[in-house]
């Protein structure tokens, strides 16, 4: 009864059964060619692996994030409020900041002055946006980027407000953006590392910038981003000491995962293995990183539009023309942090110094990102932590003033990647304190890049100390209004 049971369930031909597994079959093998370990069965866990896919189409496949540390003020960048010259000198009223807390620095002040902006502002494009005359060479591709003109964070100082926009909470110990991408998509160039960190210094007051902006977190560490120095040698220690050449490097690798081995069928630290990753992907980049780094091989018309600072390593201008030739080379997320926004004092020739550094080769690295078809498919970031004050911090003077930092509504700008260029997004009101049409905080912002990468915010997760958690914590609305 048993075999007559079976044949009458499982009445299949044999061209029926390897009709329907030949998808199965297929599905396989295009597993293992986009996730190669994926079938390696080597008994590491798997929810500690990249997940290596995006969830549906994504618009961007690379980003490019150029972090204005220091928070440049929206008034003097993308943010025209006449009324504020209007109003010079004026009390801000106190129906506008509502009570508002305020940092120490301006906390004693009995009065706010209005300050506009030292700069005269001018409509660019087709679309009209106001650009200050402070980056004349962002305002010729304003029909390439989305200004946003109402981002707000729960933050009001810069460690917890750099750290929030970073990892998506003020505290340490959260996986960066990049990491996040890493984890999530996985590396398109097996020889360069998916999360890749610049540093550059300008000529205005900093503020530092620290390893838990770009750090893994409670994900392995093969997610951490690779910091590049600022010296002629990128990658420290790259090179194979003297007297030890290739095939003794690769011999010492092999012996050292063997080891390696050994510790983790004892121990069963996934981290092990992760650092054995991480010595191999330090063994490609040898090969890799000399060559890429390499910018006086770029040809005169690309050195001419990022400026002659894109020779000397360490500047903003080599750094974003280093970071297109990472990106183009399939590094996921790239990080750029600039230092130097932060103008409580002497903003006029502070901010004039920073625009110097960076304003040309932002725009050029956009326009060299569209000229080789690859604005499409990068996402360009550019902002900082949070905004202004539309008063003065300190002693009020028309051409020497001071702004404190403002978390309720600042201005930052995107290119490619999915969003709408030449366009402006949401309103501030007259007085530029408040956001009067569209908000966009900080998740909001996340889980809108997100998106663009193909991901849903609320499914890339991670379980740590029994809880899911995820970049966007639990909140966060994709922006429609920012997608073309």
């Amino acid at each position: 009864m048993g075999n007559e049971f079976f044949k009458n369930r499982l009445n299949i031909t044999r061209r029926h059964f390897f009709g329907k597994a030949a998808a199965g079959i297929g599905g396989l093998a295009l597993g293992s060619l986009l996730i190669p370990k994926i079938w390696k069965g080597d008994g590491t866990d798997v929810a500690s692996s990249p997940l290596g896919l995006a969830q549906y189409a994504p618009k961007a496949k690379r980003i490019i994030y150029l972090c204005q540390n220091g928070a440049p003020s929206q008034y003097e960048t993308f943010d025209y409020k006449p009324l504020l010259t209007k109003m010079m000198g004026q009390d801000l009223p106190e129906s506008i900041r509502g009570g508002q807390r305020l940092t120490g620095m301006t906390a004693s002040q009995t009065k706010f002055p209005l300050m506009g902006s030292y700069y005269n502002f001018r409509q660019h494009g087709q679309s009209g946006a106001y650009i200050s005359d402070l980056l004349p060479n962002i305002a010729k591709i304003a029909d390439d980027i989305c200004i946003v003109r109402t981002m707000n964070t729960d933050a009001i100082n810069h460690d917890p407000a750099l750290t929030f926009l970073q990892t998506g909470a003020q505290v340490g110990n959260r996986p960066s953006m990049g990491a996040w991408m890493s984890y999530g998509l996985g590396s398109e160039n097996k020889n360069l590392p998916a999360f890749c960190v610049l540093l550059s210094r300008g000529r205005g007051n900093g503020q530092g910038v620290y390893s838990k902006l770009w750090t893994n977190g409670f994900l392995d560490s093969t997610h951490q981003g690779v910091v590049f120095s600022s010296s002629e040698d990128p990658i420290l220690y790259l090179n194979d000491s003297e007297g030890i050449d290739k095939q003794d490097r690769r011999r010492m690798l092999d012996h050292l995962a063997e080891l390696n081995q050994l510790g983790f069928d004892e121990s069963g630290d996934p981290e092990i293995q992760a650092k054995v990753q991480q010595y191999e992907m330090a063994y490609r980049m040898q090969t890799a990183v000399p060559e890429l780094t390499d910018l006086s091989k770029e040809p005169d018309h690309i050195i001419k539009m990022y400026g002659p600072d894109c020779l000397v390593p360490g500047t903003y201008a080599a750094n974003a023309l280093l970071a297109r030739k990472l990106s183009e080379s399939g590094v996921r997320f790239v990080q750029l942090y600039h230092q130097g926004w932060d103008s409580h004092g002497n903003l006029p020739n502070e901010m004039g110094m920073q625009a110097q550094d960076v304003d040309r080769a932002s725009a050029a690295l956009i326009t060299d990102l569209k000229q080789r078809g690859l604005l499409d498919e990068t996402l360009v970031i550019w902002g900082g932590e949070f905004g202004r004050t539309n008063y003065c911090q300190g002693n009020f003077t028309p051409d020497n003033y001071g702004r404190d930092h403002h978390p309720r509504a600042y201005s930052i700008f995107m290119a490619g990647g999915g969003t709408k260029p030449g366009t402006v997004y949401g309103e501030t009101d007259e007085f530029g304190y408040n956001v009067a049409k569209d908000p966009v905080n900080i998740h909001d912002f996340h889980a809108t890049v997100l998106h663009l990468m193909g991901i849903n915010h609320e499914q890339l997760t991670y379980k740590h100390l029994g809880r899911r958690y995820r970049l966007t914590d639990v909140s966060g609305n994709v922006i429609p209004g920012l997608l073309a």
